[in-house]
């Protein structure tokens, strides 16, 4: 009936909204230091922190609490066309797909690709504006607002690959990469490990896969994230444009501040690792909340209305 499928748009509208917002509110504090960890150019930079601790105590005592939430409007006002974006166009995806010979477990993943990279065309302008005011040290109060980067922004750089929607290529690369993963991974392990009718074991076991997917592709997509951050974030010298595109600019810091080793080139050595770890923390969390926030609150209204 009409009523019913206007109905379930609704909730899955609020859901949408009501998950990232939670995500958000929990994890932009880390997602902050993890981008200041990333534009940091190693120990000749002045600005660089000595430690993953000596970041929260700077910040906190130069910039105040609320410099931890440097930039989160962007992200909340990009949270519902993300969400929706997201979910809407993996389904489709999977059903473009089930018309192709590709096993359930590819099908996954290829959807997963696809709604990842729809989703990084909606949300790489966003990013470009929280980036620039996440970099910024001044005191809370001394920084401008988002409208007003926004449009300093577009005013100074455009609306192009210099302005808006410079690093899109590295936004593209991040969200497929990890749609990809996140989605193949949890899904087909999802549909392996038996539903439990405890309710205690049932979230463990859901928590669990959720964890575990967000952390795989977080480990993969990080050198997409590094070159997005430095693309995005203010550039070594004035006037000056070192890092252009996705791939030129993770080679640009694996040269100059890379060892050769794979773990260190996985997390480009941003600050001997803190960024790896900040990075982990920030999605896999934010990974496994934003699929209990959904699913449970889903369950609820179904019950409930």
């Amino acid at each position: 009936m009409p009523t019913a499928v206007f109905t379930n748009v609704d909730w899955a509208s609020l859901l949408y909204h009501l998950t990232g917002l939670v995500e958000i509110c929990l994890m932009h504090p880390l997602d902050v230091v993890k981008t200041r960890f990333q534009i940091q150019r190693g120990k000749t930079d002045p600005t660089s922190y000595k430690s993953l601790g000596d970041s929260f105590r700077t910040i906190f005592r130069t910039e105040g609490l609320f410099g931890f939430y440097k930039g989160i409007l962007p992200p909340i006002m990009a949270e519902t066309p993300k969400r929706a974006v997201k979910f809407f166009t993996f389904e489709q995806y999977k059903k473009l797909l089930g018309h192709a010979s590709l096993s359930p477990g590819l099908t996954f993943a290829v959807a997963g690709l696809g709604s990842g990279l729809t989703e990084a065309v909606v949300v790489n302008p966003f990013e470009v504006v929280k980036v620039s005011l996440q970099a910024n040290r001044n005191a809370f109060t001394e920084q401008p607002s988002t409208f007003v980067q926004a449009r300093r922004i577009i005013t100074t750089e455009g609306l192009g690959f210099r302005g808006l929607n410079k690093g899109l290529t590295a936004t593209l690369g991040r969200h497929g990469v990890f749609n990809m993963v996140y989605f193949g991974f949890y899904f087909n392990v999802k549909n392996i490990i038996p539903v439990n009718e405890e309710p205690t074991l049932e979230f463990l076991r859901k928590f669990g896969i959720g964890l575990v997917s967000g952390t795989i592709a977080s480990i993969i997509n990080i050198p997409f994230d590094v070159a997005k951050s430095r693309i995005q974030g203010p550039q070594p010298e004035p006037g000056e444009i070192k890092y252009r595109t996705c791939f030129k600019t993770m080679a640009t810091v694996y040269k100059e501040e890379g060892t050769g080793k794979m773990t260190q080139y996985m997390s480009c050595k941003i600050s001997k690792g803190s960024n790896l770890i900040l990075k982990i923390m920030s999605s896999f969390l934010g990974g496994a909340v934003m699929l209990l926030v959904y699913e449970y609150a889903y369950a609820w209204l179904q019950e409930n209305w």
